[in-house]
């Protein structure tokens, strides 16, 4: 299964805490590389909205002496 299938729209956590919400994947024009488009779901200055290449977003970094991935999955958006 390549990683454009394995992703899954919804919540996830970046390793240091924060939440946001992914909702899918896009192609970036210029390089055609695969990104995530997300909304940070917490305040801060700025454009809400992002992209992050789908390589980084998958990425498994160091913190804190442990080997961890950069976002892990929370869950699905229950409609409400």
């Amino acid at each position: 299964m390549d990683t454009t299938t394995a992703f899954t729209p919804g919540i996830w956590r970046h390793f240091k805490g924060r939440d946001y919400l992914a909702l899918g994947l896009a192609r970036q024009d210029e390089t055609d590389e695969v990104v995530v488009v997300y909304v940070r779901l917490y305040e801060r200055e700025g454009l809400p909205m992002s992209t992050r290449k789908l390589s980084i977003w998958n990425e498994v970094v160091e913190h804190e002496g442990r080997e961890v991935p950069r976002f892990r999955f929370v869950g699905q958006v229950q409609p409400g």
